[in-house]
């Protein structure tokens, strides 16, 4: 392969991974991940092609950093436009967090060169490799999942309904396995071969995966005995003036007024987005007081997100959590749940003590230092006014944690029979980032058979089923509310397969390249045993 048609090949991998998300274009959203999703690891195979493992990652890293930073593009207005940060600084952003994704890359396209190079490449060995490596993007403090490959089929209705088992990586495992089969049939058809045998088989198995995709989605049932009228809130305050003073009373009254158009559509309960009212919700009296008159006013639930502030005696600091606060119809704060995954370098600045000269926090608005993390994902009480309906369990997931499966899972799994996901996705502006967070959050839906009711500040809000289809959202930068009625867990109690067990999957998956790995080590123990 010439050198010319590598970088092609490479080129088309980035440009596939960068389509198979949503992207606005003027007054449309441009989704081809239909087709790119399966396009992608199938270029970047070809791509790779005959190369040595050294080499592959070399060129792997290359291409992931080219496909991811475009990706993560929006991170510049991030931290320049709201976070004010230099315009230097704000290119560290796509390509330090696409350097955090192509390391990845990189690391899959050095592993199965090394595999191809003993003789055990094959499309299962892709899709085994690319999921393990996939899933530990995720881990840790620092994680950053974005652009997960498997959240391009979010609007496939056919593979969908895997996700109950697998979570999002099962989709990533059945697009590199149909990628990888396309990249070896391209490959035969090039040197004049006929497709191996494995290669009808990998098909086969892409096959089988849909088909059980199909049968999950037909056997699950998207409504329970009972549901609740929820409402999501829309106030399309600008991240500019969000915590400008002034502005505090003129959010207030936006809220006040959605509310009462809400609840006259007979909304039971009310969400409002992420850090929607200017102010520590826990410490200003005066904020509590105009909320509590609000929720007795209208004789309904709220679920408000809002800064809390603590003190500790001998401290001489003060304690940030982004919050959400549940709101009685009686005007009684009665529970809070505090995010626990915060955003690096957005809420928190990773080691502190080496890099704190060099980068600040970008929501300074919420929080004069970094913000602290709450002790985990619960279920919160909703009391409901409603005959044979006195409390609803709740998950409340706060913006980034929507981001991580097992993170939104253990929500489900501690009783929440809905979801109510809020978030302030003003930070993005008019970029594909908030048409992408709300696939990721279709994708919780599904993985965890329950509806969701999605508060954003400025959009896209959004009512989603347990299939995980967009009932219903708004436009972006508008305000707006949506109310519907939000049925209610159904059976069985414990949840999906995924939400009870979590990744066993993905241990599948590293157990399938550890069966790789024995071989080859076999095979090289023999050979030597053979000079």
């Amino acid at each position: 392969m010439t050198s010319r048609a590598r970088a092609a090949l490479l080129v088309g991998y980035a440009a596939a991974t960068f389509m198979s998300f949503p992207h606005p274009v003027g007054d449309r959203v441009i989704d081809w991940g239909l087709i790119c999703g399966w396009l992608s690891p199938a270029l970047l195979i070809l791509g790779l092609r005959g190369c040595a493992p050294r080499s592959a990652a070399k060129l792997g890293f290359a291409a992931g950093l080219l496909a991811h930073g475009a990706i993560l593009h929006w991170l510049y207005i991030v931290s320049v436009v709201y976070g004010q940060a230099p315009a230097l600084m704000g290119l560290l952003g796509p390509l330090g967090m696409g350097a955090h994704a192509a390391l990845f890359v990189a690391i899959f396209a050095a592993a199965f060169s090394w595999f191809a190079s003993r003789g055990l490449a094959s499309p299962w060995l892709a899709a085994l490799l690319w999921t393990s490596l996939e899933a530990l993007r995720a881990l840790g403090s620092l994680g950053f999942p974005w652009a997960t490959l498997g959240y391009s089929q979010h609007e496939n209705i056919v593979l969908m309904g895997v996700v109950r088992y697998t979570g999002v990586y099962g989709l990533s495992f059945t697009l590199v396995l149909g990628g990888a089969s396309l990249a070896e049939a391209v490959a035969d058809w090039r040197s004049g071969r006929r497709p191996a045998r494995r290669l009808w088989v990998c098909l086969a198995g892409v096959a089988a995966i849909a088909a059980c995709g199909v049968l999950s989605i037909a056997g699950a049932s998207t409504s329970g005995d009972s549901s609740v009228r929820v409402a999501v809130v829309q106030g399309n305050i600008d991240q500019g003036i969000k915590w400008d003073p002034e502005w505090a009373e003129r959010t207030l009254v936006q809220y006040e007024e959605l509310s009462r158009r809400a609840v006259a559509e007979g909304a039971q309960v009310v969400v409002f987005p992420e850090s929607a009212v200017p102010g520590a919700l826990n410490a200003d009296a005066n904020l509590r007081y105009r909320l509590a008159q609000l929720a007795r006013e209208t004789n309904a639930t709220y679920v408000v997100g809002s800064v809390a502030v603590e003190t500790e005696p001998g401290l001489p600091w003060r304690k940030f959590f982004d919050s959400a606060f549940v709101l009685s119809p009686e005007g009684r704060f009665e529970d809070r749940y505090d995010k626990s995954q915060l955003v690096p370098f957005g809420e928190f600045v990773p080691f502190r003590a080496w890099l704190g000269w060099l980068f600040q926090a970008v929501a300074r608005g919420m929080a004069t230092d970094g913000v602290t993390p709450g002790p985990g994902p619960r279920a919160v009480s909703l009391p409901v006014r409603r005959p044979g309906l006195d409390v609803v369990p709740a998950g409340v997931p706060i913006c980034y944690e929507l981001l991580f499966p097992d993170l939104t899972r253990r929500f489900v799994k501690d009783g929440a029979a809905l979801l109510l996901a809020i978030t302030n996705d003003a930070w993005y502006g008019r970029t594909g980032a908030p048409y992408q967070f709300l696939a990721m959050t279709a994708v919780r839906s599904a993985e965890n058979g329950v509806w969701t009711a999605r508060a954003a500040n400025t959009g896209v809000s959004a009512i989603i089923d347990a299939r995980g289809r967009v009932r219903s959202q708004t436009r972006i930068f508008e305000s707006g509310l949506l109310v519907a009625d939000i049925p209610l867990r159904p059976p069985p109690l414990g949840g999906t397969f995924y939400t009870r067990h979590g990744d066993l999957f993905v241990g599948a998956c590293w157990m399938g390249v550890l069966g790789f790995g024995l071989v080859a080590g076999l095979r090289s123990v023999r050979a030597t045993g053979d000079e």
